[in-house]
């Protein structure tokens, strides 16, 4: 996994428009998918959307408006109504992996951003 530092000089280094853009290339994704759209009920996209935005602004060292209106993350605890297996996770990681291409990082910044990705993807399993 990389390192405290590498991750939160993600959104200093490509800013918040840039996290932007991978977000709304995976959320693009996620209706017409058959595993993760039944997840994502259509009239919560844009709040779920907006939610791992302003999360992952946060995570790689950009604003905290995540903390500040929704607290500590509290990950598991907040996915802990979903059923996450194996499958989910790999359709959830190879969306954000073609939405992270498809937004032309720096291709250090998109090795940072696919690794903590994939491991807190892993770490969310629950069934």
């Amino acid at each position: 996994m990389p390192d405290e530092a590498e991750i939160s000089s993600v959104c200093p280094t490509i800013g918040e428009a840039g996290i932007g853009r991978v977000v709304a290339g995976f959320y693009r994704r996620v209706p017409s998918d058959d595993v993760l759209g039944p997840m994502y009920p259509p009239q919560a996209l844009a709040e779920s959307e907006s939610r791992l935005r302003d999360f992952l602004i946060f995570r790689f060292g950009g604003s905290d408006q995540y903390i500040q209106q929704r607290g500590h993350p509290r990950l598991r605890i907040r996915h802990a109504p979903f059923v996450l297996t194996q499958q989910a996770r790999d359709r959830w990681v190879a969306l954000m992996d073609q939405a992270l291409s498809e937004a032309e990082l720096p291709s250090a910044i998109e090795t940072i951003m696919r690794e903590f990705l994939q491991q807190t993807a892993t770490f969310l399993i629950n069934s």
